[in-house]
């Protein structure tokens, strides 16, 4: 999610289409920092392929779900410490959402604390096994730390986009916890018996299904988590790389020192775990993927323009040692989600850190709320092959455009604020955080953004972005190789 920068913000008063991916996700990549990299360009050979739109179903924003019944009772409103300070606000609806402080933020029209849990964005999907148009989804963590999500349940969901209506129908719902005690370390509900677990304890932002359960990627530690079906913890895994543990300054194990001279071991970025995860084919493997790139040892500049792809072998329970470099394009600061194919190909989602149709940036003396100030450029849907390198790289096969869709058939159902003389038979998919990508058949994949309610307003320039799914018919990249 993005970085909300609540403090100050908060100051401004699925029939299926066919049957044959201090904030949340990437809350801290909003403002770019001198310890990122300049990015070069991937590759200057990769193809650009053409995706034409199939299908357009939305989930609405304010879309909630209700807390189990064995729940504790104060799950029953949420976003209660999302305003200055993290100080606690009992009243519903009495923190306006925005997309960031003044003089840039925008109004999303929607206000915290919220009735119930949101459904609110997506930040990982896979199709179920055996179901045709129905998809697991992770509810990104909640509102963008730990310290402002501790009433924001865990949970993924079963969905079914129907993109002959446009309507999203969310099947089921399934909230993680640790009965078990299988986490290590204190949880927000660790008086309980049934112990949900929340966004103060992890930041899920990948899910792959397996045989009688479920794994997910987390940003905090950045950790593993297998759960059993039901979403009941099994064990959590810590990463090493190369030998030495890797960690977020959001390590449970961390602390702020006694003394303002002394340094805190992390390499890993906050918001920069593990943002995307792909399950090889054979379900032996696990490929994690983190968000941005790792700083250098014992520095705060980046180890380089290039994120670290992670293996882990799920029949020993343990990380292999092996470790693969996915390098980002020009303009991209990070990915959003990452599913085989194939046993050698996969999807990632790349993208930089803006929002808005670039049709409606901010000219010279335009101030927002009126325009974007920073619009989205680069939104692509990469295709790799981690079975090849290119000096020392994952290669990178080609992209698709999430900003250029052709839309022939005028299936959008919305398009959102743009110049009136934008293209009408191209659709933008102009979000902050794009988190989910799965192929649905040989010719098509499914492409879903992570809405960060309320903070986050891409499409329209004054509302809360809904969850939007489409469908990309895309037959010549997936059979690129």
């Amino acid at each position: 999610m993005r970085n909300i920068l609540l403090a100050a913000a908060a100051t401004l008063a699925i029939t299926a289409a066919l049957t044959p991916a201090d904030a949340q996700t990437s809350a801290q990549t909003s403002a770019p920092t001198s310890a990122q990299p300049a990015a070069q360009p991937a590759t200057a050979a990769e193809t650009r392929f053409e995706a034409e739109l199939a299908g357009h179903a939305i989930l609405p924003a304010a879309t909630f779900a209700q807390p189990p019944a064995d729940a504790p009772a104060d799950f029953r409103i949420s976003g209660r410490w999302t305003g200055p300070g993290n100080l606690r606000v009992d009243a519903p609806e009495s923190l306006p959402g925005t997309t960031g402080p003044a003089p840039n933020g925008r109004p999303t029209g929607l206000a915290t604390p919220f009735r119930g849990q949101p459904v609110q964005g997506f930040s990982g999907i896979k199709p179920v096994a055996g179901e045709p148009g129905a998809y697991w989804v992770v509810t990104d963590n909640g509102f963008g730390n730990r310290r402002n999500s501790g009433d924001a349940m865990l949970m993924f969901h079963k969905v079914r986009p129907d993109f002959a209506t446009g309507q999203v129908t969310v099947e089921r719902t399934i909230f993680l916890s640790d009965p078990d005690r299988r986490v290590p370390f204190r949880i927000a509900t660790e008086g309980t018996e049934r112990r949900y677990l929340t966004g103060a304890d992890f930041d899920l932002e990948s899910i792959q299904p397996v045989a009688g359960g479920f794994w997910f990627g987390d940003e905090f530690g950045p950790h593993l988590i297998e759960t059993d079906a039901e979403g009941r913890v099994r064990r959590v895994i810590e990463t090493t790389l190369d030998g030495q543990p890797l960690r977020s300054p959001d390590h449970h194990s961390l602390q702020v020192p006694a003394t303002p001279t002394a340094g805190v071991p992390f390499r890993a970025r906050r918001s920069g775990g593990y943002e995307g995860m792909a399950l090889s084919p054979d379900g032996r493997t696990l490929y994690a993927l983190l968000e941005q790139p790792l700083y250098a040892p014992n520095s705060d500049q980046p180890e380089g323009a290039f994120l670290r792809i992670l293996e882990f072998s799920t029949e020993r329970g343990a990380w292999t040692g092996r470790s693969l470099r996915f390098r980002l394009s020009q303009g991209a600061t990070a990915i959003g989600d990452f599913n085989m194919i194939d046993d050698r190909r996969a999807l990632i989602i790349e993208r930089d850190n803006g929002e808005g149709d670039p049709s409606l940036a901010c000219a010279q003396g335009q101030t927002p709320p009126a325009c974007f100030h920073d619009p989205a450029r680069l939104k692509r849907v990469v295709l790799v092959d981690l079975g090849a390198e290119e000096d020392g790289f994952v290669r990178r096969i080609g992209h698709i455009d999430l900003m250029a869709i052709r839309d022939p058939r005028n299936l959008a159902r919305q398009r959102g604020d743009r110049a009136a003389n934008a293209p009408a038979n191209v659709l933008t998919f102009p979000f902050f955080t794009i988190e989910d990508v799965a192929m649905v058949d040989a010719d098509h994949i499914i492409v879903a953004n992570d809405n960060n309610l309320p903070f986050s307003a891409g499409r329209h320039l004054t509302r809360a972005d809904d969850n939007e799914f489409i469908l990309l018919r895309v037959p010549e990249f997936l059979r690129a190789r």
